[in-house]
């Protein structure tokens, strides 16, 4: 039984439109990527009841739900209980021979990653992959947590992006849809700020307004941060068990020091560059391969200038699960002090490069700093200095 067709379904026309184009073609294999609660899931039941996949493929389009599979023997019985065969110990080769003597059909693997990632699974899940892929008539869909495709298939081109944040229009119309528009447009504003425009945590905050209103929302998140969306009961309807699985990936595990950086980052909204990931002295070993790691697994990314950051309600479940220590934040203070320090050295505009990298860290700046100014704090000392500092670089360039 197919799942259902999503009613609210705004800001994917184009990847529903790509991932059509590419089911077009012949022996289509196709992965739906990104990080948990982008939606991608959704884009999958989306292209599975559009109507042009219904009309070509009938009944012989099946969703297969990875999650509880552990291995190939597992992934395998659960794809063999879609197709109505018979239980055995191995149904690797029965569910091969099912579709290369079945009909043309679409086989939608969603969460692929949980049974992938493991490093001593990954092989046979690729194998078995590579398996499926030989039969011509049968069109792959995976859908996966993270920015990689499993290796050993030749994945269809162009290859679909991971999904980002939907765009503004999208948002506001899924929370329109949800908690309908009555609402006091500063508060709506106020409160989609809050999502960084994913979508699963727009749907959650939506229905919260729906209940409580916009005011009672605003002022549980000053208290309950990413608690306020952590109710349901699995990945779909609780933020914090969504991030949960990801920080509990193999991925993240194999790469010592990946959690501190992104736990970092909850206190960076500007990000960071690699010079300064580099420069900064971080007690991080491989600092540049836990970056690696985080975007692999989509609990970071990087922006258009090329700096590593982390959407917000990812930074605020991090400041609230795994806030960073002193040891972490130190280093960072002393980078912003140098560079704040330099500034004044140079007399300010004789040194662009030093303003502009300021100005690119400076909502950074203002979170460390705020920080620091706590009383009996190890670092207020410093944390006033480069508040003084601050306060001359703003008013010389105008934003003081």
């Amino acid at each position: 039984m197919l799942p259902s067709e999503p009613k609210i379904f705004h800001g994917r026309e184009s990847e529903l439109s790509n991932t059509l184009q590419l089911l077009r073609m012949k022996a289509p294999r196709i992965a739906i990527l990104g990080t948990g609660g982008m939606g991608k899931t959704s884009l999958a039941r989306a292209v599975l009841h559009h109507a042009e996949i219904s009309a070509q493929y009938t009944q012989y389009r099946y969703f297969v739900a990875c999650d509880s599979a552990t291995s190939k023997v597992e992934l395998a019985a659960l794809i063999g209980a879609h197709l109505g065969l018979k239980p055995s110990k191995d149904l690797t080769q029965a569910v091969f021979q099912y579709f290369t003597t079945g009909p043309s059909s679409l086989l939608v693997l969603d969460n692929l990653e949980t049974v992938w990632e493991p490093v001593g699974c990954r092989s046979d899940i690729e194998e078995f992959l590579s398996l499926l892929t030989d039969v011509e008539h049968l069109a792959l869909v995976i859908t996966m947590r993270g920015v990689e495709r499993p290796a050993k298939v030749r994945w269809t081109h162009p290859f679909l992006g991971p999904l980002q944040p939907l765009k503004q229009n999208a948002v506001h119309q899924t929370f329109i849809d949800i908690a309908e528009d009555h609402h006091n447009p500063e508060e709506v504003e106020k409160i989609l700020l809050l999502t960084d425009n994913m979508p699963l945590v727009i749907n959650l905050m939506a229905h919260l307004v729906d209940v409580e209103g916009c005011s009672q929302v605003l002022s549980r998140w000053e208290k309950e941060k990413t608690s306020l969306i952590s109710e349901g009961y699995d990945k779909r309807s609780n933020l914090d068990l969504s991030l949960s699985l990801s920080l509990s990936s193999p991925r993240i595990k194999s790469v010592p020091h990946s959690q501190d950086l992104l736990s970092l980052l909850s206190m960076l909204p500007d990000g960071l560059s690699d010079v300064e990931l580099s420069h900064s002295k971080l007690p991080i070993d491989n600092v540049l391969g836990c970056k690696t790691a985080l975007i692999q697994t989509a609990l970071a990314y990087r922006d258009e200038k090329q700096r590593l950051k982390a959407l917000l309600p990812i930074r605020e479940y991090m400041k609230k699960t795994y806030r960073p220590g002193h040891d972490l934040i130190r280093p960072i203070l002393e980078y912003f002090k140098e560079l704040l320090e330099l500034y004044q050295e140079v007399n300010g505009g004789q040194m662009g490069s030093c303003t502009a990298q300021i100005l690119s860290n400076f909502a950074n700046i203002q979170n460390i700093l705020q920080n620091g100014l706590q009383p009996h704090h190890p670092d207020l000392k410093d944390t006033i200095f480069c508040a003084l500092h601050l306060n001359v670089f703003s008013r010389l360039i105008g934003r003081g």
